[in-house]
């Protein structure tokens, strides 16, 4: 049984993952800041009340965590904001800088003594994130966000293989959320996390800090 840490876990991709992790026997760690009742009746361990953006939460979490071993970490937790070039809203891009690309390289950091050698880092990111990939244009406080997440996860992954810990840049596909208004064209995200999972039991040290797609397609940055 190996232990996971989900944030983000109340809903969508994130509960996703609590479900089936639970369902396969492992420990699950659910952090988020509101509980849904879909989370709490999953019984896992849910650490609520926890706002990534805030610096006290997240040294709280990791003294409530002090001496737990956690085999793979899940930066799931993120906004998407819409942001068009004739409405420009920087507090927007601000945010979404702070919630996508810091809360997670600083949460990461916070939590790196529950890390062993062999334990994983997971950070949810999106296509949109991929500069070559960009068509549409657009959208630019997540499309920027999700570029800076990427290069931290990159980083990650060179400062962290010395010491055994292997770094994933996940793009989950288009899943049918409230993120994206429950597209019709997206995918469930249980079809999602099969994928993510397939993911994360491929990664390693020597693949690490690659940029993957939950299907196993290798993404342009």
């Amino acid at each position: 049984m190996s232990t996971y840490l989900v944030t983000g876990a109340n809903r969508g991709i994130g509960l996703e993952y609590c479900r089936q992790l639970n369902a396969q026997g492992d420990r699950v760690i659910a952090v988020c800041r509101t509980p849904s009742e879909a989370l709490l009746q999953l019984g896992v361990t849910v650490k609520a009340d926890v706002d990534l953006t805030n610096l006290d939460a997240v040294k709280q979490l990791a003294q409530d965590l002090q001496g737990e071993t956690i085999d793979v970490l899940i930066n799931n937790a993120g906004i998407l904001e819409r942001v068009d070039l004739d409405q420009l809203d920087v507090d927007s891009i601000r945010r979404q800088f702070e919630v996508n690309a810091i809360a997670p390289l600083r949460f990461t950091q916070a939590l790196l003594a529950n890390l062993k050698s062999g334990s994983k880092i997971i950070l949810m990111t999106s296509r949109m994130g991929s500069i070559e990939d960009n068509t549409s244009g657009g959208s630019y406080g997540y499309r920027m966000s999700k570029v800076a997440l990427s290069m931290a996860g990159k980083s990650l992954a060179i400062d962290l293989k010395p010491r055994g810990i292997a770094v994933s840049i996940l793009h989950p596909g288009l899943v049918k959320t409230r993120m994206i208004n429950f597209r019709e064209d997206g995918i469930s995200p249980a079809v999602a996390v099969e994928g993510l999972l397939a993911r994360i039991e491929a990664l390693n040290l020597d693949n690490t800090g690659t940029f993957w797609h939950a299907n196993g397609e290798i993404l342009p940055w």
